[in-house]
């Protein structure tokens, strides 16, 4: 099964970069690799519920279990000890990561407030795009009423291209709404 932007890709994206960057061979042109999506809660050290209400809201924006991450070492004015649970999680892949983007460009970045377009900015000279959300209450799949917390988000979207510029067009045929 192939989603909207999977097709979109094959049909016009693929095409129009290989003509803009002249690749000799197919298998050069830039896609998306994997989208990771993660959920810091420095609250976690003090209260264990706010962690489960996180991974239920991550579960519930990318579709697919988290899993916990944990502090590599202890910090003592943090309160915070080696191991202890700090975060959750997900890696996105294939068609789970498709249908991903496209939520967030058609859906849940038009909700973020004062919503101007993502900074151009944010490559990593690789040809990997990070960006931030402020709360995760912009997904359409997070029921406002059950929030407990209004957390953050960072999304990091991998791709196969060897350059930011590449990187750019590439996510730019998506849809992306870089600012100007």
């Amino acid at each position: 099964m192939t989603t909207r932007l999977q097709k979109q890709y094959q049909d016009v994206i693929a095409p129009a970069l290989l003509k803009e960057f002249g690749y000799k061979n197919k298998m050069e042109i830039p896609k998306l690799d994997k989208i990771v999506l993660n959920m810091g809660i420095g609250e976690a050290t003090e209260d264990r519920k706010a962690l489960e209400g996180a991974l239920k809201d991550m579960e519930a924006i990318s579709g697919q279990k988290p899993i916990l991450t944990h502090s590599k070492k202890s910090i003592a004015t943090f309160k915070l000890r080696a191991g202890m649970a700090i975060g959750c999680k997900v890696t996105l892949r294939r068609e789970k990561m498709y249908e991903f983007l496209d939520r967030l460009i058609t859906m849940a970045l038009p909700r973020v407030r004062d919503f101007r377009g993502v900074s151009a900015k944010s490559f990593d000279g690789h040809g990997n795009y990070a960006m931030g959300l402020k709360e995760q209450i912009v997904f359409l799949e997070i029921n406002y009423d059950t929030v407990d917390k209004v957390r953050g988000l960072d999304i990091v979207i991998g791709t196969t291209a060897k350059t930011d510029k590449e990187a750019k067009a590439l996510l730019a045929g998506f849809g992306m709404p870089f600012m100007k």
